[in-house]
This record gives C-alpha cells, sequence and structure tokens, in this order.
C-alpha cells in the first residue's frame, strides 16, 4: 500500500509502499477514506516531541473495514468507521472509571515478540499513535475505532476522528461548561474551531474567539463565535477584560500551544475560572502563573483528546452533524492527494487554512 513515511526529523515526507499486515485476533483492517493534516503531525514532523522513526504518520481518519480479527465484535466488515488515536484496553483504572481517554495500556499494540502491524524492507516501520492514516489501509486495535451510520460523509467524519473531538471534548467534558457561561477561546485552527461550535452547542452565553489572522475569525464567527479578538490590536488579555466588563471568563481554551498563548489563557480568566491547555506545548517549555491568582480559585489543566469517551461521542457528534448542530462543511478548506501531504503541512506551518483532507478515492 502507498503510505506517507517520516524518516528524518525535519524533512518531507516520503510517499511509499509499505506492508501491512493481516488482523490479529483483536485488530480490524481498514480501506482509509479520509484524513486530515493536523498540527499535531507537524509538531512530530519538526521534532518539537519526539517519536521513534521511521513511521508512517497520521491520526485523523475515517474509512471502511476490511477484515477483522477473531475476537473482534464491536465491528465487522462493510461498517464505516472514525478512527481515534486514544485506543483503549477497557479493564484498567482510567477505563473502568470511565476516562478511556487516559489509558495507556501497551494490550492496544502488538508485542515486541509479534510481527509489527506494518513493515517495509530492511525493518520494521513504526505506527504512529496507534492509527498511521497517511496510508491507503490501517490495521489497528478494535478500540481505535467506533461504527458510524453510513450516510455519514466520511471526509466529514474524519474531523471528527481528532480536531471535533479533541475541541468539542474539552468544552463538553473537561471544562463542562454550563449554559450562560463565558467562554474564550485562543487559536481559531481546527482544533479551536471545534472549540468555538462546541461552547455553542452547550450553550454558553459569550464566546470570545483571539487569532492574528483575520480569515479566521471570520470563520469563528460563524462557528459561534460572539466577539472576536486579534491580538494585533493590543494586548488579548487587556481586551477580553474590556468585553467581559472586567470580570474575565469562566472558561478559556490555548488550542495553539505557545508559553504566551498559555499565560494568557490564564491571566484573562475570572475568579473562579478555568483554563484549559489543549495545545501541544513544546517539550521542556516551562510556563509561568502568578501565585496570587490561585487565591482567587482560578484553575489551570490539560485536556487529552477532549477527556472523550468516543465509542459514545463520535456517534453523537455524527449525529449533531447529521442535524446542523456540528459544523466541519466549513472547516475543511482544502481535500487533496496523499502525494500533497508536504503542501498541507506547508499551509500550517503559514496558518492559513483550517484543515487540509487527503481523499483515498481522489
Amino acid at each position: 500500500m502507498k503510505a506517507a513515511v517520516l524518516r528524518e526529523v525535519g524533512k518531507p515526507l516520503a510517499i511509499e509502499d509499505v506492508q501491512i499486515n493481516k488482523p490479529g485476533p483483536h485488530e480490524v483492517l481498514i480501506r482509509t477514506v479520509a484524513a486530515g493534516v493536523c498540527h499535531s503531525d507537524l509538531h512530530f514532523v519538526e521534532g518539537s516531541y519526539p517519536y521513534p522513526l521511521p513511521a508512517v504518520l497520521g491520526h485523523e481518519s475515517a474509512g471502511i473495514v476490511e477484515q477483522v480479527g477473531s475476537e473482534v465484535r464491536t465491528v465487522k466488515p462493510g461498517d464505516h468507521v472514525i478512527t481515534c488515536l486514544s485506543a483503549f484496553c477497557g479493564h484498567c483504572e482510567h477505563c473502568l472509571t470511565g476516562h478511556l481517554s487516559r489509558c495507556v495500556s501497551p494490550e492496544t499494540k502488538r508485542e515486541a515478540s509479534e510481527e509489527p502491524r506494518l513493515g517495509n524492507a530492511p525493518g520494521a516501520m513504526n505506527q504512529f499513535l496507534n492509527l498511521s492514516s497517511f496510508a491507503e489501509q490501517m490495521l489497528i486495535h478494535e478500540h481505535a475505532c467506533v461504527a458510524i451510520r453510513k450516510d455519514m460523509p466520511l471526509d466529514r467524519a474524519a474531523l471528527i476522528g481528532c480536531s471535533v473531538t479533541t475541541g468539542v471534548g474539552a468544552v463538553i467534558h473537561t471544562s463542562n461548561v454550563r449554559p450562560g457561561e463565558t467562554v474564550a477561546v485562543v487559536g481559531a485552527g481546527g482544533v479551536g474551531l471545534a472549540c468555538i461550535n462546541g461552547a455553542a452547542i452547550a450553550g454558553a452565553g459569550r464566546i470570545i474567539a483571539i487569532d492574528m489572522q483575520g480569515s479566521k475569525l471570520n470563520l469563528a464567527k460563524e462557528f459561534g463565535a460572539t466577539d472576536v479578538v486579534n491580538p494585533k490590536d493590543g494586548d488579548p488579555v487587556q481586551q477580553v477584560m474590556e468585553l467581559t466588563n472586567g470580570l474575565g471568563v469562566h472558561h478559556s481554551f490555548e488550542a495553539i500551544g505557545l508559553k504566551a498563548t498559555t499565560e494568557q489563557a490564564f491571566k484573562m480568566l475570572g475568579r473562579g475560572g478555568t483554563a484549559n491547555v489543549i495545545g501541544m506545548i513544546p517539550v521542556g517549555v516551562h510556563i509561568e502563573l502568578h501565585g496570587v491568582d490561585f487565591l482567587a480559585e482560578k484553575r489551570i489543566q490539560g485536556s487529552t483528546m477532549g477527556s472523550n469517551r468516543f465509542p459514545i461521542d463520535m456517534p453523537r457528534f455524527v449525529d449533531f452533524y447529521m442535524n446542523g448542530k456540528l459544523k466541519l462543511d466549513e472547516m475543511i478548506s482544502r481535500r487533496i492527494k496523499l502525494e500533497q501531504v508536504n503542501e498541507a503541512f506547508d499551509e500550517l506551518k503559514r496558518g492559513e487554512l483550517a484543515r487540509s483532507v487527503i481523499m483515498f478515492d481522489a
């Protein structure tokens, strides 16, 4: 099969022929239909986060089940599925307490003594984040995908696999935004737009979008932002305070992954507010906060894939889209071929587009 392979940090992905194994007892072989090009992939390309190489990248995808292992009961051949990088075992402490996204059990991967899921002479090819979806096929654990209704377009379904679940989940699960509360979202890329959309669905009274790209701020309004702030016009924290009559917001969401914007997300909180860090802050970067703010019961917390329970959440998000509540059409900027994946990364670096989606039937 064709796949986009990262062999060296900082270098373009190479389109190569990669071998894929047959499903084990709890594994599923999927024909990839669509894969979103996410900024998280770019972090690994640039080396902000280390990963064993060579690896087939990609982690935001949807496709059709081709084969299943002997013990698989969750999906069957012909099912349309969305994949999720936060594969879960189902019986560890995190899973049994309802925190599926926190599961780190090695059971969802093959053991070192087994044949690897992916291979390419002269050695094994590393699977990326349990998926490796920049490829014509995926071989994954059954608890890394969920079946969805077949009338859902798979190019839009792919976005639910990462950015939507991460953004909407952070709002409704991690921070538990309640109707009428105020929200600020720092960064209006794919995840940030999903946060804005999720806040609108949750009934937030005021949703403030913050970004330096005017085009993204315009898009944010379509996703539900009631106000927009451009840091080019002045200190974004001060602008948020002015919009909220000096009170600050109940919830902020940092969807970029920078030291400065993370600190800003905390500073724009009101008393008792919660800052949620969704962006991938580079390894080794430290953030600085003023201790006195904790006396006002302000909190800062991380969010892993929107604290999802994806087998439940993703089919519901599909229904949200089909009912007109979740905006996915507007999030897709371009549909491209696998061979154009490096172009999509260049666009991400420029910060111009919300999402490029690789279509494997293109």
